[in-house]
């Protein structure tokens, strides 16, 4: 009987959520739809696996808890969930994490849930929405010791393992309790008093818990000589010795400090993020110290994991496992606190039917999407037509809201102000003709409303906010939605200024579709990875694929350019043609990103490629500013319909 772990997110799985049969985008709300509910570990256990069978793109899936979990201490941990977590497809990675670590013994529920109240914390997780996971020792007398290191990579593999499953002669089953009570980017650990030296000495000091933690409040915590912090986390140090507070600081690179009353918070001036603050109150109310810590750090960073799965991992024997992988990317955050960020982006969730007219062979039509709009846009202080619109397409299996979070350009949107709208569309781009094949693969497919739709949909949210700019329309997508953004123009391309179909899966329009250009000339980067999927990278030769060098070939045409007759890999790595302008710059601090691009005879780019080193095929919030610092210098003339150039944009 053969037992392997698998990691989910392939690209056969993917087009199989895609095609899946059934009016699935229809009604599409994200949530569980739970009410809030307190648990032991436990009774989450056996809870789950039942309520998470119920959500979308799980109905037929066979569930059990992470067996990673069997064996750990009955009692001893504590779970409250908020009421409407997010879930079905990719949503429940926006859940939030709290872990609290605590020496603290409690006789039952009931007293456990009276000090996370007295902490704050339950208010603070309904309105974030997510969990507070309330972790003691697994032997109260001795308090947390190096045994309960296995417990912690038993939480932070069940946790993580957004989709994971095993499978057994042929038979999938899927682990439930990373849907059920997990998250993924928004994970942050607190530790009091044992708990906090428990946090310092086994969790900080190793490379593969530490680097997938978003943010850390320790007090009152010792650390042992001997330790040091293994990779840079956002951490607030609460009444901590200043030896510990040194290794964080140099973990963190911080090269700078602020000083506000009692507290210090040092930071690395190219990397805010990489923070470490410092507060030395004799008699610490933690609750205080957890609002702060929360609101003013915590909600500020997020991690994403875009590296290879097992990479730097000590998860064995589920290593390589879904989204086990180290380390985490620590990028910015621009939380959504009751519908809105704290710089101004409203997040409205619409449900109509204005598109319904318009509807594939099995009924689906564009009925959900999710508007982020600056409040300027709202309260009518923006000047008529003169805020951009982003039209931004989740890819397959994902929600519109994780993806916007995760792809940056929720973040970019409250620096940049622009407006986005992130339409749910998820079995609207294909019309199956039949049932799945007996290995779950879609049979083939027609095309959907795609190519119709979202034009229309765009002219329609111009039309609702007059204070959009209609000349600075892009759009962008990932995976499917870069497929998605492939079709949009197509559809029309005289309504975008500038795409960016990100990892895209092909497309190439229809006769009629590509006469339309002749008239509306587009401007188009195609982003891709070292490790993307298989129509945008060839990893194996280290080149972009030949589906790429098409879709270039393509828009070259489009654009009144000169096509590439032969791709030159030799001479020209990776890109295959020479380009009239090359750019290298490292992401994040972290990974290398080249751009190639070609101009027109004018000298204006009009079609591009971006590249970034060591990447798999994931979400990186890094790719927003990609994409903005191409899109940003274009616009196309409302009477002409001529794109113009600005190359001095900011």
């Amino acid at each position: 009987m053969k037992k392997q772990s698998t990691t989910i997110v392939t690209l056969a799985l993917m087009m199989s959520a895609l095609l899946m049969p059934g009016a699935f985008a229809l009604n599409y709300s994200g949530s569980q739809g739970n009410k809030a509910t307190f648990e032991t570990l436990e009774e989450a256990r056996t809870n789950g696996p039942v309520a998470v069978a119920t959500l979308e793109g799980n109905k037929g899936r066979n569930f059990k808890s992470h067996p990673v979990l069997d064996g750990y201490p009955k009692g001893t941990t504590y779970i409250y969930r908020s009421a409407n977590l997010y879930g079905g497809r990719a949503a429940a990675r926006i859940n939030t994490d709290l872990l609290v670590f605590s020496e603290k013994s409690f006789a039952g529920k009931e007293e456990a849930l009276a000090y996370l109240k007295d902490l704050g914390l339950i208010k603070i997780i309904d309105e974030a929405i997510g969990s507070v996971v309330l972790v003691t020792p697994s032997d109260p007398k001795a308090g947390f010791t190096a045994k309960d290191q296995k417990y912690y990579y038993a939480l932070q593999t069940a946790i993580l393992a957004q989709k994971g499953s095993e499978t057994v002669d042929k038979v999938s089953t899927f682990y439930s309790d990373a849907e059920y009570f997990g998250g993924d980017g928004y994970t942050y650990v607190i530790g009091i008093g044992g708990g906090a030296t428990f946090l310092n000495n086994y969790v900080a000091s190793t490379f593969d818990y530490v680097s997938r933690i978003a943010g850390m409040l320790l007090i009152n915590g010792e650390m042992e000589n001997i330790r040091t912090v293994a990779d840079l986390v956002p951490v607030y140090l609460v009444k901590a010795p200043e030896a510990a507070i040194e290794k964080y600081k140099k973990a963190n690179d911080t090269d700078a400090y602020v000083s506000t009353g009692e507290v210090k918070a040092y930071f690395n001036q190219a990397l805010p993020l990489k923070r470490v603050v410092v507060a030395n109150e004799s008699n610490a109310d933690a609750a205080k110290y957890i609002k702060d810590a929360y609101y003013n750090l915590f909600i500020k960073a997020l991690r994403v994991p875009v590296t290879k799965a097992g990479l730097y991992s000590a998860s064995t024997p589920y290593q390589g496992g879904s989204s086990d992988q180290a380390p985490y990317s620590l990028c910015s955050r621009n939380a959504v606190i009751n519908g809105v960020t704290a710089d101004g982006i409203h997040v409205i969730h619409h449900s109509e039917d204005v598109f319904s007219n318009l509807k594939t062979a099995e009924g689906e039509y564009l009925q959900t999407w999710f508007e982020y709009l600056p409040e300027e846009v709202l309260n009518g202080t923006a000047p008529k037509g003169t805020v951009p619109l982003i039209l931004a397409m989740h890819g397959g299996g994902d929600d519109p809201r994780q993806y916007v979070d995760e792809i940056g350009l929720l973040s970019l949107a409250g620096t940049e102000r622009f407006a986005m709208v992130a339409p749910e569309h998820q079995n609207i781009g294909f019309s199956m003709r039949g049932p799945m094949n007996p290995l779950g693969q879609p049979n083939p497919s027609a095309e959907g409303i795609l190519s119709e739709v979202l034009p229309r949909f765009v002219k329609y949210i111009l039309k609702q906010y007059p204070a959009l700019d209609p000349s600075r329309v892009y759009v962008t997508g990932y995976s499917m939605g870069g497929g998605a953004t492939l079709r949009a123009i197509n559809g029309d391309p005289s309504v975008f200024a500038a795409a960016i179909p990100m990892a895209a899966s092909p497309y190439t329009g229809t006769a009629a579709q590509v006469a339309q250009f002749e008239h509306a000339h587009l401007p188009i980067m195609f982003t891709t990875s070292s490790f993307d999927l298989g129509g945008a990278f060839n990893p194996a030769a280290g080149t972009i694929a030949v589906a790429y060098q098409n879709s270039i070939n393509n828009f070259l045409g489009y654009n009144g350019m000169k096509k590439i007759d032969a791709y030159d890999f030799k001479t020209y790595l990776i890109s295959g043609f020479k380009a009239d302008k090359v750019m290298t710059i490292k992401l994040n601090g972290e990974y290398a990103n080249t751009r190639w691009y070609i101009d027109n005879a004018g000298g204006v780019p009009m079609v591009a490629l971006s590249y970034t080193e060591n990447l798999n095929h994931a979400l990186y919030p890094e790719y927003a500013k990609i994409a903005w610092d191409f899109a940003k210098h274009y616009s196309r003339d409302q009477k002409s319909g001529a794109i113009k150039y600005n190359p001095y944009a900011k």
